[in-house]
């Protein structure tokens, strides 16, 4: 997914209007995308980035020297009230193992007044970048889960969860970023990684069924070279 999610952090930080002497805190931060960005922006010093999981953690403190790295999750977070001015969250609150928990602690964190946000994308819509992948999935396997029921990937339902978890003053929108393929092989190539809910999915495959996956996904794709736009729902708010 780093094709995607890394033009949507740049977007993100441009939306979250990210200045030099904030405290910033990462959460779910992954090999550090997001972090990069924000640590080019203030500085390295001034960003914490978390992650439940370790190698995500090493590759994270590999990418961006300087940047202080947890290892944790977003529902139990080890720092203290009111410690960052700008907490954020990048494509994981439909990870988290309760969305609403994870909220409630970034805003804890948070200085009162200061500034809590997320994205994610729109994997219950028709503009995710999985979008023609599960499409594909379903024609041959109708009952295969998807990732349309995982909280915040519908319309709203992100905003929903932030006022659940006792934010305010919310502020919804959308960031859609485009990414070009060369080919049909560099587009499917992520998939036979293994990696999230997808590769899961085509790991599980026999090689007739991979096989009969890729002709399926053809069929939702446009001729190469071709173009996908993806959508992530946004949402900012004030703890």
């Amino acid at each position: 997914m780093g094709v995607y999610s890394e033009p949507l952090a740049v977007r993100f930080v441009e939306l979250l209007d990210v200045q030099p002497g904030q405290r910033i805190l990462d959460v779910g931060c992954g090999p550090g995308v997001l972090t990069a960005q924000l640590a080019a922006r203030i500085g390295a010093a001034g960003v914490v980035a978390i992650d439940p999981s370790p190698p995500f953690v090493e590759a994270a403190r590999h990418r961006i020297p300087g940047v202080e790295v947890h290892e944790g999750s977003a529902e139990d977070l080890p720092f203290r009230d009111d410690d960052f001015d700008l907490t954020v969250a990048q494509l994981v609150v439909h990870f988290m193992s309760d969305p609403v928990a994870g909220l409630a602690e970034m805003a804890r964190v948070t200085r009162p007044g200061g500034l809590v946000a997320a994205n994610v994308w729109d994997h219950a819509g028709v503009s995710g970048p999985l979008t023609a992948f599960w499409r594909a999935v379903r024609d041959l396997d109708p009952q295969a889960i998807d990732e349309s029921a995982r909280p915040g990937t519908r319309e709203g339902h992100l905003a929903e969860l932030f006022a659940r978890a006792g934010l305010r003053d919310l502020q919804s929108g959308s960031i859609t970023v485009t990414v070009g393929f060369d080919s049909f092989d560099e587009w499917w190539a992520p998939y036979e990684m293994g990696v999230g809910p997808a590769g899961s999915y085509v790991a599980r495959l026999d090689e007739r069924g991979r096989e009969s996956l890729k002709q399926a996904c053809l069929r939702y794709l446009p001729q190469p070279p071709f173009e996908i736009d993806a959508t992530a729902w946004t949402v900012r708010a004030r703890s």
